[in-house]
């Protein structure tokens, strides 16, 4: 299983990556993909909204359950994938490129700094 060292983790199976500035892109990690198996729908949160590390922003459906989407990090929504709409199973077969969620624009608090290197998220997914 592929866990790229440029990627922050949450404990929720989250990746974030670094852009220009203080902007962040958010996707699953292929772990979450593969416990989901087939993603069926993704309900995305809308450009502008304000979030928390650890707000609830969305829902994503698979074929084998829902699960709520967290936001790893706090700020505001500046972009999502609109590719999604007609697309999701990018999310199983691109996880850490086209796959991606949404992106943010982090809060000075955004909690960045708390996730996880993917050291320490492999030990996470392996117990």
């Amino acid at each position: 299983m592929e866990l790229p060292e440029d990627l922050k983790y949450s404990e929720e199976h989250e990746w974030v990556r670094l852009g220009n500035g203080q902007v962040v892109r958010v996707g699953l990690t292929e772990y979450a993909g593969e416990q989901l198996r087939e993603v069926v729908s993704v309900d995305l949160p809308e450009i502008g909204d304000e979030v928390v590390a650890g707000d609830v922003v969305g829902e994503i459906e698979s074929v084998k359950s829902a699960a709520d989407l967290i936001s790893p990090v706090g700020g505001v929504i500046s972009a999502i994938n609109e590719d999604l709409s007609d697309n999701t199973e990018l999310i199983n077969d691109d996880p850490y490129g086209d796959g991606w969620l949404f992106a943010v624009d982090l809060a000075e608090d955004s909690g960045f700094d708390n996730l996880l290197d993917a050291d320490a998220y492999a030990d996470i997914i392996e117990s």
